[in-house]
C-alpha cells in the first residue's frame, strides 16, 4: 500500500532504466524516486503536518520534571514528552545525560552488536545539454578495489532531456570505505576519480564535483531478531529505532516506522 501510495503521487515510478549487474531478487519490484530519495521523506513530512526543525545537533537526553530535557550543541535546551531516536545505533550511545543509564545492559549489549558499512559518494554535476553517451543507466562494478556502482542520475530516475543537467553518482567498495574513512578527503576525491576515468574514460569534464562521506551506510548486522524498535523507558516514552533495528532498504525503513509507530500510541 505504501509503494501504490507513493506512486500515485509520482513520489516513486517502477525502475525502467537498464542497471548492468544487478542482482534480481525473485518476486521483488525495483522503483526510483525522479525526485531523489529525500522526496520520499519531505512527502511524509508534509503529510504529517509537523513542524520540522533541521541541524539541531542533539548532544544531551535527561529527565526532568516526569519530561524530556534535550540538549543541543547550540541553542538552549528544551523539553519534549516523548522522544524517538531514529539516528544511526553508534551515535545514540554516544548521546550524554540521564540516557546513559537509562539504557539497561541487556540492551546496551543489543545496541552494541549493531554494525555498518563505511562508503563514500562521488557525486559529478554537469552543464543541461551534456552528453554522457553510455549504454546503461546504472552499473554495478564487480572487479574494481574502489568502485562499487556508478549511476547516470537522471537517467537512472526516468528524465532524459536537453533541459535536465545531468549528474554522475559513484559508491565506492564497502573495503575502499573503511580503509580510507579518516583519510584526506581531497585525496579520496582524486582517487575515485582516477578509476572512474579507467572505468568510463568517454565522461566528459564535470563542471562541479562533490565528495561525500557515508560513516554509517548500511546496516551490516541489525539489533538480534530486528524488532523494529527498543523502548529504552516508558515514562516519559524514550524508543527508539531506524534501519538499525531492521535492514538498510525502504522496507526495512517502513517496517520500524510502523513498529515505532505502534509503540508510541500504546503510551498515548
Amino acid at each position: 500500500s505504501f509503494y501504490e501510495e507513493l506512486v500515485s503521487h509520482g513520489v516513486l515510478e517502477p525502475l525502467a532504466a537498464p542497471v548492468e549487474g544487478m542482482v534480481e531478487r525473485e518476486g521483488s519490484c525495483n522503483y526510483v524516486a525522479p525526485q531523489g530519495i529525500s522526496s520520499v521523506v519531505k512527502y511524509y513530512l508534509k503529510q504529517s503536518g509537523a513542524d520540522v526543525f533541521y541541524e539541531q545537533h542533539v548532544t544531551h537526553i535527561s529527565l526532568r520534571d516526569g519530561k524530556w530535557e534535550v540538549s543541543r550543541k547550540v541553542g538552549p535546551p528544551e523539553q519534549f514528552d516523548i522522544v524517538i531516536l531514529t539516528i544511526p545505533v553508534p551515535q545514540i550511545l554516544q548521546l550524554q545525560g540521564d540516557i546513559v543509564n537509562l539504557i539497561n545492559e541487556s540492551q546496551r549489549q543489543q545496541l552494541e552488536s549493531v554494525s555498518y558499512s563505511s562508503r563514500y559518494a562521488l557525486g559529478l554535476f554537469y552543464e543541461a545539454g551534456t552528453r554522457i553517451d553510455v549504454p546503461w543507466a546504472a552499473q554495478y562494478i564487480t572487479d574494481n578495489p574502489c568502485i562499487r556502482f556508478i549511476s547516470i542520475d537522471n537517467k537512472k530516475r526516468n528524465i532524459e532531456c536537453p533541459e535536465v543537467a545531468p549528474s554522475v553518482v559513484v559508491h565506492t567498495t564497502v573495503t575502499f570505505g573503511s580503509e580510507h574513512l579518516d583519510s584526506d578527503p581531497a585525496e579520496v576525491q582524486q582517487l575515485i576519480l582516477s578509476h572512474l576515468e579507467r572505468i568510463v574514460p568517454s565522461l566528459p569534464k564535470p563542471s562541479s564535483i562533490k565528495c561525500q562521506k557515508w560513516r554509517y551506510s548500511q546496516v551490516t548486522k541489525a539489533v538480534p531478531n530486528c524488532p523494529g524498535q527498543m523502548v529504552l523507558h516508558t515514562q516519559p516514552l524514550l524508543v527508539c529505532g531506524g534501519d538499525g533495528f531492521t535492514r538498510s532498504n525502504f522496507d526495512g525503513c517502513m517496517e520500524s516506522a510502523m513498529s515505532l509507530a505502534e509503540a508510541v500510541k500504546s503510551h498515548l
